[in-house]
């Protein structure tokens, strides 16, 4: 395919979601209202609790068998990956740029936790569908492509719920312990007399014992998880595939039912995606430098990283060629900052307003580097 070609392929998707986002954008607006801040809330706990593992479970179940279950090993690794380079870099903006304590966080899980649920569920298959797909048949690419895009969700709320959410938690606290710490009645924590060998061991302790309290357990039970466990089931498992699976399974009506329930999820997540962008266009104190380090994180850095990975893996034999798995696999690099991360400041009290500035300019970004590097990455997996 031709380079035009390619560059209109890759750029559809992203218009789609940009139009579908204006209207969420539009929605809600004060004199309009409809997906005002409780509208999403509601909206927001439907798709988590319904339309996203009945999207993940019924997709996951069509096209997961034992031997494609194999080749889906390198997914978590990657995921993995790109969290803790993304840590890395956010952790020496934040020191470069001298963001408040409290603010460590935020820029941390800004730069690592990227939204790898929600936009390759509606950019990947989406791609399948266009006039001269590389990836082959219509049916066959969108079926294979919502699987990964399902499994990517699934993956990332472990992710983001088990180490983001604890990052930005401890971060928001600590201009807590800078208040309590200079209060001029608080004992010190150590005696004076004890040397700094003394004050590491008893810092080393203190986390060990804390840790295992801290980490959010929830992040492993939560309904798109058990929605993997159950598409793997059914996939894996020949009776309840045949059971299920198909127009000549006894009881496909379930199969049916859940995926009327899973189409629900792409509109309604994009259009929460515009409502949550809308609080960026007030402003906030985080300095314009900041957000710009974040986007040179998240669309330069990230995607020329996981290039080598991806591609790499691909050269020694550890990851196999099918073009559509590269791909996700490459575009989970380039994304945007998660959306989750805007729940959790609005849980722990602290950096609402500047995490919607970053949302609305690394998203507004995203609408050009994402059509780019997603050009590239199919003429390089199709080349």
């Amino acid at each position: 395919m031709s380079t035009i070609n390619l560059f209109v392929m890759a750029s559809m998707p992203i218009l789609k979601v940009l139009l579908i986002t204006a209207i969420g954008s539009f929605l809600a607006l004060d004199r309009v209202d409809i997906l005002g801040n409780d509208a999403r809330k509601h909206l927001n706990k439907v798709v988590f609790f319904v339309f996203g593992p009945a999207l993940i479970a019924s997709n996951l179940a069509k096209a997961v068998t034992f031997e494609t279950f194999l080749t889906l090993w390198f997914m978590p690794i990657n995921i993995f990956i790109t969290y803790l380079i993304g840590s890395l870099l956010g952790w020496i903006l934040a020191k470069v740029t001298k963001v408040p304590k409290h603010f460590k966080g935020l820029i941390i899980g800004s730069c690592s936790a990227g939204s790898l649920g929600k936009l390759p569920i509606i950019i990947v298959p989406a791609m399948c569908n266009e006039k001269g797909s590389p990836f082959g048949a219509v049916d066959v690419c969108h079926s294979y492509a919502m699987a990964y895009a399902s499994l990517s969700m699934a993956l990332n709320g472990i992710f983001i719920w088990g180490y983001t959410y604890n990052v930005i938690r401890i971060s928001s606290r600590e201009i807590v312990d800078e208040v309590d710490q200079t209060s001029p009645n608080r004992e010190p924590l150590l005696p004076s007399s004890q040397n700094n060998q003394s004050s590491l061991s008893s810092k080393v302790q203190q986390f060990l014992t804390k840790f295992p309290r801290n980490i959010n357990v929830k992040a492993f039970l939560a309904p798109s998880t058990i929605g993997v466990i159950i598409g793997f089931m059914i996939g894996m498992i020949s009776p309840l595939r045949n059971l299920l699976i198909g127009n000549d399974a006894p009881l496909h009506v379930v199969q049916d039912a859940a995926y009327m329930l899973g189409d629900a999820t792409i509109p309604a997540i994009t259009l929460i995606l515009g409502a949550n962008l809308l609080p960026g266009l007030k402003g906030s104190q985080i300095q314009i430098r900041t957000i710009i380090c974040i986007a040179v994180v998240r669309y330069i850095l990230l995607p020329l990283l996981g290039l080598v990975i991806v591609r790499g893996a691909v050269h020694v034999g550890i990851l196999h060629i099918d073009p559509l798995f590269q791909f996700i696999l490459l575009l989970q690099y380039a994304l945007p900052p998660a959306m989750s991360i805007s729940t959790m400041t609005q849980v722990f009290g602290s950096g609402q307003s500047e995490y919607s500035v970053i949302l609305l300019w690394t998203y507004g970004l995203a609408a050009v580097s994402l059509t780019l590097w997603s050009t590239f990455f199919l003429w390089l997996v199709v080349s």
